[in-house]
Order: structure tokens, then C-alpha cells, then sequence
């Protein structure tokens, strides 16, 4: 059985909420596209757990990007998400990389950009420094700056399993955090092993079998790329048409590779044709 999901809870007697996220098959897929270093099969895992949990606080239909960039050894690594908690990421680097990196070590001086695009409406865009100790940190801080809502942020991974967990004030009238303080001392005394091996429902009664909790039926988490032989075509036809062909004429084909799931979609001379001409239709990557 798959332990990918993501379970949402409320506490009947204090207004915050939370969410717990367990991910095993969407991880491992996301690893098996590139041989990552240990330090970034960990961040990755991170920032899985990470966009999972903040797609489950939107409140529109739409996507999501976690994007951390800066100036180290690690240029780029993204998630992408969507509002049906399908997941899928990439990252860049040069060189080695210390199993035990940090943020600081990987990303040298950089920051995480946090884009929310809805299906209906205006895009925002977030951004926060890599300044902290560890990107659960850094996301808290996001938080406090965008929405101005006490939030506990608790992110694991070991390159086989991604877990994670968030505690959030619910917006109301009454401004007394002491029940969330107290929440989240409980909340941060959570293990790496409790999270990857126990069932969500036992790691909450762990943590708060002497609180009211409401725990809701769990959301499937899963991998999936946007990628298609239609999209890389339309990403040809944004080329001067005389550098495709050329590129035609030396190899006799073109050849479009995603870096999220390492799909190729091949294009002849007769697939260019029909691309610059605006007649290329849908049909199976080869």
C-alpha cells in the first residue's frame, strides 16, 4: 500500500490546524530521474514534503513553485505543485557535494521563491532569504511574511522517505497563540523514525492524544510530469526555424528531453515542417 498522503486535522478546542504528510513512491520517483547527491536527495525530500503541505493550504484550484536559487554549488531546485497534490522536481549542480551540506553550503548566498498560480485569478509570488538554519525555517518565515500567521514547519528526509508536518493558527478575532505554543512544543517533539515508519493516525495520537483532534480522510499524493510531445513542440516553435533545420540537416532529428522525468520526444524534418507550419497534431512520444 502506498504511503504517499497527506491528512489534514483540526483541533475542536483551539483555532489551528494541521497537516501531516508521509511520501515514499512520489520521493523515490523524483530521485530515480537524476543521480543526486545525498545532501540534495535529502533537500529534495524537504521540499516535497514542504510543497505538499503548502498546496493543501491553497484555496483555489491551481499550481504551486518551492524554488530555491543562489550562488553555491547548487544553482536551481524547484517542486512543483498542483491543488490534486500531484508532485514533480528538479535540481542543478556542479561539482561534490558533502553528504552533510547545509542550505548555506549548497545555495552559498540565495533564496526561495514561492509562486502561487491559480487556474482563475492573479499570480503571487513570495520570496524569503536562505538565511536560516534549514528550509523548514526559512518557510515559517515565508509564512510570518506573507500571511502573518504563527506556522510550525517540520520537514524529513533520508533519500528513501519524505515526511512532513505544519501547524498553523486559523485566522479569527481572538489573538491568544498560547494554545498554539503549547500545540506546537507537542508537535516539535515528532521523530524522523516515528514519521517514516508509523501510520499518520498513530503519529497523531502520539503527539496529542490529550487534545480534541478531527482528522480528515487522506488526500493521494503522487508524482506526475506536465511534459508532452505537444508542449516540446510548441518549445520548438519558439526557435528561429532556420537553426531547427540546421540542427535537422547535421543529426536528421531533433531530439527534446524533460528534466523532470527524463521523457525524450524525437522531431524529423517532416514533425519541424508541421510545427513552423502550425499543423502538428498530438501524438505518442517515441
Amino acid at each position: 500500500m502506498s504511503k504517499d498522503n497527506l491528512y489534514r486535522y483540526l483541533f475542536d478546542n483551539a483555532d489551528v490546524r494541521g497537516e501531516i504528510v508521509q511520501l515514499e513512491q512520489s520521493y523515490q520517483a523524483i530521485l530515480e530521474t537524476h543521480q543526486y547527491p545525498v545532501a540534495l536527495q535529502r533537500l529534495l525530500g524537504e521540499m516535497m514534503a514542504a510543497t505538499s503541505l503548502l498546496t493543501a493550504t491553497l484555496k483555489f484550484s491551481g499550481d504551486i513553485s518551492v524554488q530555491l536559487q543562489g550562488d553555491g554549488p547548487v544553482s536551481v531546485a524547484v517542486i512543483n505543485g498542483t491543488d490534486q497534490q500531484e508532485l514533480r522536481g528538479v535540481a542543478r549542480w556542479n561539482g561534490e557535494l558533502a553528504d552533510d551540506a547545509d542550505l548555506a553550503q549548497l545555495f552559498g548566498k540565495g533564496y526561495m521563491i514561492i509562486t502561487l498560480t491559480p487556474t482563475v485569478g492573479e499570480r503571487y509570488q513570495g520570496i524569503v532569504a536562505l538565511d536560516k538554519a534549514n528550509l523548514a525555517l526559512c518557510l515559517e518565515e515565508y509564512f510570518m511574511q506573507s500571511e502573518q500567521l504563527p506556522t510550525g514547519i517540520y520537514l524529513f528526509a533520508n533519500g528513501k522517505q519524505a515526511a512532513g508536518m505544519l501547524l498553523q493558527v486559523l485566522p479569527s478575532e481572538d489573538e491568544n497563540n498560547d494554545m498554539f505554543d503549547h500545540l506546537n512544543q507537542l508537535t516539535a517533539t515528532i521523530k524522523a523514525e516515528e514519521l517514516f515508519e508509523l501510520p499518520a493516525e498513530d503519529v497523531l495520537y502520539r503527539l496529542y492524544h490529550q487534545e480534541e483532534v478531527r482528522v480528515f480522510e487522506p488526500i493521494t499524493v503522487s508524482f506526475k510530469c506536465t511534459c508532452s510531445r505537444e508542449r516540446s513542440a510548441s518549445a520548438i516553435r519558439t526557435v528561429d526555424q532556420a537553426e531547427v533545420e540546421a540542427i535537422i540537416a547535421e543529426d536528421g532529428h531533433l531530439e527534446m528531453g524533460c528534466e523532470y522525468c527524463n521523457n525524450k520526444y524525437m522531431f524529423d524534418a517532416i514533425d519541424v515542417a508541421a510545427i513552423y507550419a502550425g499543423t502538428f497534431g498530438d501524438s505518442k512520444p517515441q
